[in-house]
């Protein structure tokens, strides 16, 4: 498991120096909504559930308890990730994208391990994720960090017609729950 020291370290290797944190402002919002535009359009068609996250992903991700994310490359936001809060400390990972520019950079890689350690200090039993074949980069990726295939059943339902790919990522360790914001 990718802990914050590898990710300290990861955050200047070869992608130079990027700033991970929540969501603060419409700029934010605004980088998400484009970030993820680019890569539903190229590989998927939109679906309502796209439209409804990214038209206010404060009141999607944020309000219940969830966040999003971003990677920033100066000012510039570079990679964006949300976690959707379901019952029982279990999280969604969902709308991870990186600027075109930037792939293949570590950018990535290095949201997703911060990412992963939001959830954990969130007291998250586990992490899961719908994606899919088509996205064979993106799914290398979280093998990588240990998610593993499980059948859609495993999961809480995920709603989206393009996923094909279901992903769990146990949280070993985690600490206790401190609230819904931390």
């Amino acid at each position: 498991m990718m802990r914050l020291a590898t990710l300290r370290a990861m955050s200047t290797e070869a992608t130079g120096e990027l700033t991970l944190r929540p969501m603060e402002s419409q700029a934010d919002a605004d980088a998400f909504r484009a970030l993820n535009e680019e890569w539903i359009a190229r590989w998927f068609r939109f679906e309502d559930k796209d439209r409804i996250a990214l038209s206010d992903p404060h009141r999607t991700f944020v309000v219940p308890g969830g966040q999003v994310y971003v990677a920033l490359r100066g000012a510039t936001v570079v990679g964006t990730a949300a976690l959707i809060r379901y019952p029982d400390d279990v999280y969604e990972l969902s709308k991870m994208a990186v600027a075109p520019a930037t792939r293949g950079q570590g950018v990535g890689r290095t949201l997703l391990a911060y990412t992963i350690e939001q959830a954990r200090a969130r007291g998250a039993r586990f992490v899961f994720l719908g994606s899919s074949t088509k996205l064979t980069s993106a799914v290398r990726l979280y093998e990588s960090f240990g998610f593993r295939h499980v059948p859609p059943s495993d999961l809480p339902e995920l709603k989206y017609d393009r996923a094909d790919v279901f992903m769990k990522l146990e949280l070993e360790g985690a600490p206790q729950r401190r609230g819904a914001n931390s």
